[in-house]
């Protein structure tokens, strides 16, 4: 019996069969949660073999979309209704314009890095631009606690 070429049983399995060995299901929310490798935003990736014979990392969001649903259409971004980039449940998936995905993240976004509730007294708007009261209260009092120590 002749020795045949080695046959990477990854490269013959779809990336999106794959996505289902590194699922856990969250039974309250019904996200999919992908507990494989992440990118520094905190989405998942996956290895996804190319036409050309090579690897490259995919978003694991948008393999389970055009898995399960279809081609993304040309222009547009998919956007985790649920609002978690972990999720890739194709239920929680929808195809939108860059603009509506930028919009939809902004209000999603409910408090300041530093935790503090963009709401109420709290929020400052300003410019378009949402500023948490209670941080810039603590960065004026730094700042005028520097300046006083300057002076002497």
């Amino acid at each position: 019996m002749g020795m045949g070429k080695h046959v990477n049983r990854r490269r013959r399995t779809a990336a999106g069969e794959r996505l289902y060995d590194h699922m856990v299901v969250d039974d309250e929310t019904e996200c999919w949660i992908w507990t494989g490798a992440t990118n520094a935003s905190g989405y998942g990736r996956i290895g996804v073999w190319r036409d050309d014979g090579r690897c490259t990392n995919a978003a694991t969001h948008r393999v389970s979309y055009e898995y399960d649903i279809g081609p993304i259409p040309d222009g547009l971004q998919i956007d985790h209704l649920c609002r978690n980039r972990l999720c890739f449940n194709p239920k929680h998936l929808e195809p939108v314009t860059p603009s509506e995905n930028a919009r939809r993240a902004k209000s999603a976004i409910t408090h300041c890095p530093s935790g503090h509730p963009y709401s109420g007294d709290n929020l400052i708007q300003r410019k378009g631009r949402r500023l948490c009261r209670e941080c810039r209260n603590i960065y004026n009092r730094a700042y005028i606690a520097r300046k006083k120590a300057e002076r002497g």
